[in-house]
């Protein structure tokens, strides 16, 4: 099976360095991106296997990056990361396949990433 690839939108330079080596470890092909615009010229470069996506992020925020992703290209699973439970309730978020609120422990986004990944190969 091919080397599946993940698309990190994070604007925190720390975070999305710890989420692409967690991630690279655990044997995917990554690609970052610091914005919503940045992420979206790379999906249409590079089309991720899936994409987790920050929601508070400068030039254009995760929400929107959402709906224009999904404009794009509907195939692609989204999962959107945030410290802010509070986003869950948007319209704009239900869109996504999955919402993991930010932890130090990134079992959660490991295991969600697994579970969505494995249900496209299938």
């Amino acid at each position: 099976m091919a080397q599946k690839t993940i698309l990190i939108v994070e604007d925190n330079q720390n975070q999305r360095a710890l989420y692409a080596e967690e991630l690279s470890d655990e044997g995917y092909n990554v690609l970052t991106a610091a914005d919503g615009r940045e992420a979206l010229a790379t999906v249409k470069d590079n089309r991720p296997d899936l994409v987790i996506l920050d929601i508070n992020m400068p030039v254009m925020d995760g929400l929107d990056t959402l709906s224009q992703l999904l404009e794009y290209d509907k195939q692609i699973k989204v999962i959107i990361n945030t410290a802010y439970a509070s986003y869950q309730d948007s319209f704009t978020s239900w869109s996504a396949d999955a919402y993991v609120v930010k932890s130090s422990d990134l079992s959660t986004l490991k295991s969600t990433v697994q579970n969505l990944l494995n249900d496209s190969a299938s």
